[in-house]
């Protein structure tokens, strides 16, 4: 009989690391939907006055809930980038709904909700910075996410009349390419793990 103890890949005793899904798929479609519908109601895209109720249950579930969870599932995998950009961006849509639901009629809050909105702007600038060590298609989502935020910002300062100020209509179809650039970086992401290869590609900047 061998004296041998058994290799640590053989012994029973040994634990195997679990894996985890990468949860990024569902925080940037959450992201990318509601986004989408929203900014064509900012760019003046959709008139309907019950649109908004359209983005308020996107908002509240989807962007919201959901892309929440996505980063706290991020939190349980160790990626800190992560766990920021899905849990803010999750709690933007919460908080969305909550001051769409609760501020009164017609309340002039234009400049209020230009500095919240620049607030946002700032998080996702760093954010951006943070994203330069991912991959590409990230980074031109907060790119444009950046600019986006700003451009809203602007028009909520300015928006004292009713109706989509011009600047607020600018972010709205900015708004609308980087929800088209958050379905791609969602969908590489999925896809790619399913496939189990790049079928769709994630470039990493240079220098990285």
């Amino acid at each position: 009989m061998s004296n041998e103890s058994p290799t640590p890949s053989s012994s029973p005793l040994t634990a195997t690391a679990p894996t985890y899904a990468d949860p990024a798929a569902l925080g940037l479609a959450g992201f990318a939907l509601t986004t989408l519908v929203l900014s064509f109601v900012n760019a003046n895209l959709i008139k309907e006055t019950a649109a908004i109720i359209v983005v308020l249950g996107l908002a509240a579930f989807y962007g919201g809930l959901a892309q929440f969870i996505a980063g706290v599932l991020e939190w349980r995998r160790g990626n800190t980038f992560g766990l920021m950009a899905f849990c803010s961006y999750g709690a933007f849509w919460l908080s969305y709904w909550w001051l769409v639901t609760h501020l009164p009629l017609r309340a002039d809050v234009h400049q209020a909700v230009g500095l919240y909105l620049i607030g946002w702007c700032v998080i996702t600038a760093y954010l951006t910075l943070a994203s330069l060590r991912t991959n590409l298609a990230v980074t031109v989502v907060l790119v444009l996410l950046t600019i986006t935020f700003l451009f809203l910002a602007i028009g909520a300062f300015q928006n004292g009349l009713p109706g989509p100020d011009t600047m607020t209509k600018v972010g709205g179809w900015l708004g609308i390419f980087t929800a088209a650039a958050a379905f791609y970086a969602s969908a590489a992401v999925v896809v790619n793990a399913t496939h189990k290869r790049d079928v769709l590609p994630l470039p990493t900047l240079p220098g990285r």
